[in-house]
């Protein structure tokens, strides 16, 4: 049993190996909900999302030193969506460049990340020197859909990957009109999925064998205490918690437990059961 353990925790080591290259490949996402935004580590790689609702939206960055500036603009390649944002970058109130959306030829792209197609517009790079910079987003009527990219250095940690997991399906909802189920495509999407699977394995692993060794001559430290019946609802519970989890936040705590029931289901054995030393695969047997 200790070998299997040891398996799964190298399947987990795995797939965090392979899940790793896209996470660092990808912006920071960030949803903006107000007017104006600050910008901090502006080298950093960061997406902001947003929408013009009749007003400029303003990004402001102060830098006490000179750094490597990145501005680029890009729109949801969804039906309706038009291709007319600008941006205007200021320093100390003085404007430096226009990025002409309304003129610029723009160029469709694909981000794996988050399994989305966008409108790449006009971008700008320079070495700035310190000082107060402003970003701002126009359109014709400022009623556009836009995501503002800044910095090129990609930073990708535990706590940014957990802010993505919240934020990425809002994203594919709000900013590309669709159901977040369409996450799944993408290696950050499906690599969840197993990774939070693996775990709830290495859990279910681990307390059975816990049990087993202490509790050897009492029903909570049998092998198998669930019936046909029992393992069809736990399969069934299993789906429904993947479906629950895919279609509207993707939490990883609803991932974790639907991969526990599949791990019931499969190995004829409830933790809940075990606990309270019930066994109701004896009496489908003899049935």
């Amino acid at each position: 049993m200790i070998t299997k353990i040891y398996k799964f925790i190298l399947l987990t080591l795995l797939a965090l190996f392979v899940f790793a290259p896209s996470l660092a490949s990808a912006h920071q996402p960030r949803i903006t909900e107000e007017r104006l935004t600050s910008v901090t580590d502006p080298e950093v790689s960061k997406a902001y999302y947003g929408k013009l609702t009749g007003v400029q939206d303003v990004y402001t960055i102060e830098s006490k030193e000179a750094f490597n500036l990145y501005v680029g603009v890009l729109v949801p390649d969804i039906a309706g969506q038009k291709k007319d944002v600008s941006v205007v970058i200021m320093k100390d109130g003085k404007q430096i460049v226009v990025l002409d959306g309304a003129t610029f030829t723009w160029k469709q792209v694909f981000e794996p990340f988050g399994h989305d197609t966008y409108w790449q517009g006009p971008e700008y790079k320079a070495r700035a020197d310190a000082g107060i910079y402003e970003i701002r987003v126009t359109s014709p009527k400022n009623d556009s859909k836009y995501s503002l990219a800044t910095g090129e250095i990609e930073k990708f940690d535990g706590k940014e990957g957990m802010n993505a997991l919240i934020l990425i399906p809002q994203i594919k909802k709000n900013f590309f009109n669709e159901s977040p189920i369409g996450f799944i495509f993408s290696p950050f999407g499906w690599g969840l999925i197993v990774i939070m699977y693996i775990l709830a394995f290495i859990a279910g692993f681990i307390y059975r064998t816990i049990l087993k060794k202490f509790a050897q001559n009492s029903p909570r430290g049998f092998a198998k205490n669930i019936g046909k019946p029992d393992r069809l609802l736990r399969l069934a519970i299993g789906v429904a918690l993947l479906l629950w989890a895919i279609t509207t936040t993707w939490s990883p705590i609803l991932l974790f437990f639907s991969g526990f029931a599949f791990f019931e289901a499969i190995f004829s054995w409830c933790g809940f059961y075990a606990a309270m030393g019930k066994n109701t695969f004896l009496w489908s047997k003899n049935l």
